[in-house]
């Protein structure tokens, strides 16, 4: 009560429609807000960075796990304009509003890129990466982490994995380097038994 929140609104119902009404109440637009919506965090960026604002700015993907955490890709039309410098803000002022409006929700800025591989890549921040490889026929990507940053890229409950896939569209698989070499040793012992055979 009393309190001022920021929601989106998602519909406007026509209040002429079949909706049932009390005897002698009249017919008003029903709005329909929301604050779990992903674009709420378009439109909260939009007021807090003028250059999303101005479109020199893009939003390009955002994914979300209201309460939690979400993470948001963005772009810049300028070549010497940085995207996430512009969206975090001078000391972290832009996104530090941005969060305290979604009562302290994480949210994770990273750069879109046009090669899935690069975008895979920073789309598993803050966690480092060694190598992506691209399956385009199958929408796979596989991603190859120090052994050190194998938890991190996946997450609390996989929570990571899952928002990076969700923002990129693409279905990632994460091992850690020891694991890669180890199951790539197998494979090329298989292979060249079958070849001795």
């Amino acid at each position: 009560h009393n309190q001022r929140l920021k929601v989106l609104i998602i519909d406007v119902r026509d209040p002429n429609s079949d909706t049932p009404k009390m005897r002698g109440e009249q017919a008003r637009p029903a709005i329909v807000v929301s604050r779990t919506h992903p674009d709420l965090i378009r439109r909260l960026f939009e007021i807090e960075v003028p250059e999303i604002y101005e479109g020199v700015v893009e939003i390009k993907s955002v994914a979300r796990e209201p309460g939690a955490r979400s993470k948001v890709a963005v772009f810049s039309r300028e070549a010497n304009l940085d995207p996430v410098g512009a969206c975090v803000g001078p000391k972290g002022s832009r996104v530090r509003m941005v969060v305290e409006e979604l009562r302290n929700e994480r949210v994770d800025v990273i750069q879109w890129s046009p090669d899935p591989a690069v975008y895979v890549a920073n789309a598993l921040s803050p966690a480092k990466v060694s190598h992506v490889s691209i399956d385009e026929d199958n929408n796979y990507a596989t991603v190859i982490v120090p052994d050190d940053q194998l938890s991190l890229a996946i997450g609390k409950e996989g929570q990571n994995a899952r928002l990076a896939a969700k923002l990129t569209g693409w279905k990632i698989g994460i091992e850690s380097a020891e694991a890669h070499a180890k199951k790539m040793a197998e494979a090329q012992a298989s292979t060249s038994g079958e070849t001795a055979e």
